[in-house]
């Protein structure tokens, strides 16, 4: 078995079929295909089965892709591992985080090693829940994930890393009085229009706890992109739940912006696998922890 033949086996996965995955990978789709047939032999298993053009995995590739993924992160860690000897930390980093870490602590985290470690690029993959970031990990599609969940993120050859405790608020359109100075309580909420995710993000477990508290809490506008969120608000459709990361924004935006009384809060983690990291990963890894506990080296 050779690395060439697991990164077309992926690539045909990735792309949903081998025209496209050949394209990708810029090589000749007959030498992609009897790359592949010779993977099938050597494995003495089918990978893929033929539908007209299509190429749709079978059981057997079902649970070899998963890892073949790792397997291949693994080459990338060593081989990164070999360069940065010599050279600092240099390569690429995928990294799957929620929207509300995308923004805090991701960026930050990209800003710092923009300045010390140049050589690092990262790649971030959103993830509309917690549950959603652990498996991008643990199946290796990225290196690292950033969440927040009430429960420490747990999985096979998982690490976790508490970063710190996010803050909800309440954010409003210009001109809303809420509560009073800048604090709500929950049944200050009665009786409003919420622009909501929907259903399995914690913001959306939140509102639906307030609902139950409260009463008479209703949803005006649903959104799968939380990134419209703050848009509906300021237009005046409704409400909305934001974490901390989002304050500034909002208040530069001409949001109204609330805290709990008392606040709500929710597990921020930094999450990867057990297992070598390439120095690029190592360097993200090293400079969240950093900047959100004073944590150094692994």
């Amino acid at each position: 078995m050779e690395r060439r033949q697991l990164e077309y086996f992926v690539a045909i996965v990735e792309h949903g079929g081998f025209t496209l995955a050949a394209r990708s990978l810029r090589v000749a789709q007959p030498s992609l295909s009897r790359a592949i047939r010779n993977l099938e032999r050597d494995l003495g298993v089918t990978l893929f089965h033929r539908v007209g053009r299509n190429a749709v995995l079978s059981t057997a590739g079902e649970l070899l892709v998963e890892r073949a993924r790792l397997v291949l992160r693994d080459f990338d860690a060593l081989r990164a591992a070999a360069h940065a000897i010599g050279d600092g930390a240099v390569g690429r980093v995928d990294v799957a985080a929620t929207p509300s870490s995308a923004l805090d602590p991701v960026a930050g985290t990209v800003a710092e090693l923009r300045r010390r470690q140049p050589g690092v690029t990262v790649s971030t993959s959103s993830a509309l829940s917690a549950a959603e970031v652990i498996g991008m990990v643990v199946r290796g599609r990225c290196e690292v994930g950033v969440c927040g969940s009430a429960e420490r993120p747990a999985g096979p050859g998982l690490v976790a890393y508490h970063l710190r405790d996010e803050e909800f608020l309440v954010v409003a359109p210009p001109g809303t009085a809420l509560g009073r100075r800048g604090w709500v309580h929950p049944a200050d909420l009665r009786g409003l229009g919420f622009v909501m995710t929907r259903p399995t993000s914690a913001v959306r477990a939140l509102f639906d706890r307030l609902a139950a508290q409260v009463g008479d809490l209703t949803v005006v506008a649903e959104v799968g992109d939380r990134s419209v969120v703050l848009p509906m608000v300021l237009a005046g459709i409704g409400v909305g739940l934001m974490p901390d990361g989002w304050d500034d924004l909002a208040r530069r935006a001409g949001a109204e912006v609330y805290r709990f009384d008392p606040p709500e809060r929710l597990p921020q983690w930094l999450i990867h696998r057990t297992g070598p990291l390439s120095a690029a990963t190592r360097a993200f890894v090293e400079t969240t922890l950093a900047q959100a506990t004073g944590v150094t080296g692994l």
